[in-house]
């Protein structure tokens, strides 16, 4: 049988309380919040009990109860179990919509949340067919942990280099998704190995994969002129605008229900306020290499047409940047002489 959500003293609901207050609400993006809330709300009000909102493939394949797919990533088992993945959300939250958009990022969340549990469905059906245990199609998941790492992927795959330190090791970041899925299993072996799998899983099929592109296309058909929630990149002397936070170690006892736990280390964040400034959007999914020769050639396409100069070729060189600007420098100093 499976136990009861314990609710206590709700002091998991306190410590991310304390976090989001001590963030500044202000300073978390709106559909971080908006998640973070959603998630938080269905803790306390749940749409269903833990028993008939957990994913496995007995109920959602089995039973076909496809609605399972969309509640179990936002109901948790316990309060802490809710501090820590609502810890994690939120700076891998406010990197990442910072860095995305909002319009990009929500989609980017809705997409994370259906996939992770189709894929951990596809890896349990193949785990009861390959050791012949139908236990693997019993076991039922909840949380919305395997949706983190499925973020933790895609926040490191924009974010690359440097290290951290995880349970006392120091992991490059790069491997830091594998190493924190062994740990937190071998720790918390209550927590739902296959669900962390699979949103690795997941970010490496948008990062590397064709995910990304299939969202781009999918996107495109929403709107009749071809726009969608695009990826926002605001350029100033700094470089990019944004935040992290740290997150929490995780713990977290033993449940009947396999619990999602998000990211058990802690993250660099900067300080600084996010600048906005009017600026050119460009299409999400651009790196960050394609993002800066973009906002070079809008920069010279906007600055021509007060010279009465339209630059129209897309591909040029850093050379050619230079020698244009030039160019463009001299022609004024020339008009204010003459004038």
């Amino acid at each position: 049988m499976m136990r009861n959500r314990q609710r206590g003293s709700d002091l998991g609901l306190l410590l991310l309380a304390g976090q989001v207050f001590q963030l500044g609400i202000d300073n978390i993006p709106p559909v971080t919040l908006a998640t973070l809330g959603l998630n938080v709300y269905l803790f306390l009000f749940p749409a269903k009990p833990l028993l008939q909102t957990c994913l496995s493939v007995q109920e959602a394949f089995w039973y076909r109860d496809w609605r399972r797919l969309l509640l179990s990533p936002f109901h948790h088992v316990d309060d802490m179990h809710l501090y820590f993945n609502m810890a994690s959300l939120l700076w891998k939250g406010i990197n990442l919509e910072r860095k995305l958009g909002g319009a990009w990022f929500a989609y980017l969340l809705s997409v994370f949340s259906v996939l992770t549990g189709l894929v951990y469905l596809l890896l349990e059906t193949g785990l009861t067919h390959m050791t012949e245990d139908s236990s693997y199609s019993l076991q039922c998941a909840v949380g919305f942990s395997g949706v983190l790492f499925g973020l933790k992927v895609v926040n490191n795959h924009y974010h690359p280099g440097g290290a951290n330190y995880i349970m006392g090791l120091l992991i490059a970041n790069r491997y830091a998704c594998w190493v924190e899925l062994v740990l937190i299993h071998i720790m918390n072996p209550g927590t739902s190995f296959v669900g962390h799998l699979a949103g690795i899983l997941v970010g490496l099929l948008y990062t590397t994969g064709p995910l990304k592109r299939l969202m781009k296309t999918c996107a495109g058909f929403v709107t009749s002129n071809g726009h969608y929630g695009r990826q926002q990149t605001y350029f100033n002397s700094s470089g990019y605008s944004g935040y992290g936070m740290p997150s929490n170690p995780q713990y977290g006892q033993q449940s009947f229900i396999r619990r999602q736990y998000g990211a058990p280390y802690r993250e660099p964040y900067d300080t600084a306020m996010p600048s906005a400034p009017s600026q050119h959007p460009y299409t999400a999914g651009l790196s960050e290499e394609e993002q800066y020769a973009a906002a070079v050639r809008a920069s010279l396409n906007d600055r021509g047409s007060n010279t009465r100069s339209t630059y129209t070729q897309t591909n040029l060189t850093p050379e050619e940047i230079r020698w244009r600007r030039l160019q463009r420098f001299n022609s004024r100093t020339i008009g204010e002489r003459d004038t």
